[in-house]
C-alpha cells in the first residue's frame, strides 16, 4: 500500500503549489497582531476538502467578539479507518504579520517559486505542515487506500499568539475529540535533515514593562524624568537574567535559557519632547527546571534597582505566561512510531530534541498526553522572504503516509 502513495504524493507539486498559493493569499492575522483572523482560510479549507467524499468535517467555533466574523474557526477533517484509533496531524492557519515590508523581495502575500523553493508569509509556519497532511489525505482518496488508524486532520486557530481560541478551546470544550491511545503528531518544528523529533519544550514568559517618567520639553529636561533613559537603562539590566539563570541542557539548541529583548512602543511622536512614558516587551524562553515565577521575583528586583536609580515606576504585566510542561517521554508510542518511519523513509537515524519555540504540543502534554513535533524545515518562519521547500513537503507527506500505515502497531 506504501508504494502507490508515495507515487500519488511524489506527483502532486502542481497540487502543493496550487495550495500553497491560495493560502498565502489569505492572510490569517490574530486580533492582537491587527488581523480578523482565520475565518476567510478556513472557508477556502472547507471548499477544497468537499473533493473527498470519504471525510467527515466539522467547524469548532471559539467565540471572538474582536474578529468580525465573531469567533475564531478550527477545522477538523477525519477519515476513518477499521480502527476508531486516529492518527492526528495537527497545525495551525494563523500566521505572523510580515514586519518591516522593505526586507521583503516581494509582496508577502503572493507566492512566488523559485525552483524548490516557495517564498511567502507562512509557507514554512505553518503552512508547509498543513499541506503535508493534505497531500496524504490526497493521496489516500486518489488510490482509495483502506487503513487500520484514522486519520485526523486538525487546522487549529490561535497558534502564533495564546491558543485560547485555538488547541486550548478544543480541549477544554471538546476533549472528547481526541482518544487516549490516538497518535499525535504536529508538524510545526523541524531542522533540515527532518531526523529531529521535539519531544520537550522550554517554558515561555512574555514581559510588558511600562516604563513612567514624568514628559516635559527637551530644552528643559531637568524639569522631567526621561523615560527612555530609564527604559534603556533597563533593557541592559535584564541581560542579567542569563547570568542568574545559566543552567545548559543540551537536548535544547541554544541549550540555555534566554531573555531577549523585543518589541518597543512608540513614545512621543516629536523629537523636541521627552517622553514621560516608555513601553518595551522581553521574550522570554526558559528551561523546564526554571519556576517561572523566580524568574518573576528576579525581573522585579532589576525593575526595584532601576525605579530607585533613575526615579521612575515601572508596571510589568506577563503577555504570555507558560510553564513549561512535562516533556514526551521518548519512549512513548508516538515517538517510537513516528521514529521507526523516518527511519524506514530517510534511511538514517532520528533523534529526540528540546525546543525553545512553543508549539501545540504543550496544550496537550499538560493534560499527560503524548505527542511530538517533526517535520523538515527551512528555518525562517516569522523571517522576511520566509520559505518552504517543495521537496520537504513531499518527503514529510511520504513518511507521515508511512506513519499512517505502520502506526497501528504501536502499543496502545
Amino acid at each position: 500500500m506504501f508504494a502507490p502513495l508515495c507515487s500519488a504524493i511524489t506527483s502532486s507539486v502542481e497540487e502543493l503549489v496550487h495550495l500553497q498559493t491560495r493560502l498565502v493569499a489569505i492572510p490569517a492575522l490574530s486580533p492582537v497582531n491587527g488581523g480578523t483572523g482565520e475565518h476567510d482560510k478556513v472557508a477556502f479549507l472547507r471548499q477544497y476538502l468537499h473533493q473527498f467524499p470519504d471525510v467527515e468535517l466539522r467547524t469548532y467555533l471559539a467565540p471572538d467578539d474582536r474578529v468580525p466574523s465573531g469567533s475564531r474557526p478550527s477545522l477538523i477533517v477525519k477519515r476513518p479507518g477499521a480502527s476508531s484509533r486516529t492518527l492526528w496531524l495537527i497545525a495551525h492557519t494563523d500566521v505572523v504579520p510580515v514586519g518591516d515590508l522593505n526586507l521583503w523581495s516581494g509582496d508577502p502575500f503572493v507566492l512566488r517559486r523559485n525552483g524548490d523553493t516557495l517564498i511567502g508569509r507562512g509557507v514554512e509556519d505553518n503552512h508547509q505542515g498543513l499541506v503535508s497532511a493534505l497531500l496524504v489525505l490526497r493521496a489516500l482518496e486518489l488510490t482509495k487506500t483502506q487503513t487500520e488508524l484514522s486519520l485526523g486532520i486538525v487546522m487549529v486557530a490561535d497558534e502564533e499568539t495564546s491558543n485560547a481560541w485555538g488547541m486550548e478551546y478544543l480541549l477544554e470544550q471538546h476533549p472528547e475529540i481526541f482518544g487516549p491511545d490516538d497518535l499525535i503528531v504536529i508538524p510545526d518544528f523541524g531542522t533540515p535533515d527532518g531526523l529531529a523529533i521535539e519531544v520537550t519544550e522550554k517554558s515561555v514568559l512574555w514581559q510588558k514593562f511600562v516604563v513612567q517618567g514624568k514628559q516635559c520639553h527637551a530644552s528643559t529636561p531637568d524639569q522631567g524624568v526621561n523615560s527612555l533613559i530609564a527604559c534603556s537603562a533597563l533593557v541592559l539590566a535584564l541581560d542579567k537574567l542569563h547570568q542568574c539563570f545559566d543552567y545548559r541542557d543540551p537536548l535544547f539548541a541554544p541549550p540555555y535559557s534566554t531573555f531577549t529583548p523585543t518589541k518597543k512602543d512608540a513614545n512621543v511622536s516629536n523629537i523636541n519632547t521627552i517622553p514621560g512614558q516608555d513601553v518595551v516587551y522581553l521574550d522570554c524562553r526558559i528551561l523546564p527546571r526554571y519556576d517561572l515565577q523566580k524568574i518573576e521575583l528576579a525581573i522585579r528586583a532589576i525593575c526595584d534597582s532601576i525605579e530607585a536609580q533613575y526615579h521612575v515606576r515601572i508596571l510589568t504585566e506577563p503577555v504570555v505566561r507558560h510553564q513549561a510542561a512535562p516533556g514526551t517521554p521518548p519512549h512513548a508510542p508516538v515517538a517510537q512510531a513516528l521514529a521507526a518511519s523516518i527511519q524506514a523513509t530517510r534511511q538514517q537515524k532520528p533523534y529526540c530534541v528540546g525546543i525553545g519555540g512553543g508549539t501545540v504540543a504543550a496544550c496537550f502534554r499538560r493534560r499527560g498526553i503524548s505527542a511530538v513535533c517533526w517535520s523538515t524545515l527551512n528555518n525562517t518562519a516569522h523571517q522576511p522572504d520566509e520559505s518552504s521547500s517543495i521537496a520537504h513537503t513531499l518527503a514529510d507527506a511520504q513518511t507521515l503516509a508511512h506513519l499512517l500505515l505502520t502506526g497501528a502497531d504501536a502499543p496502545a
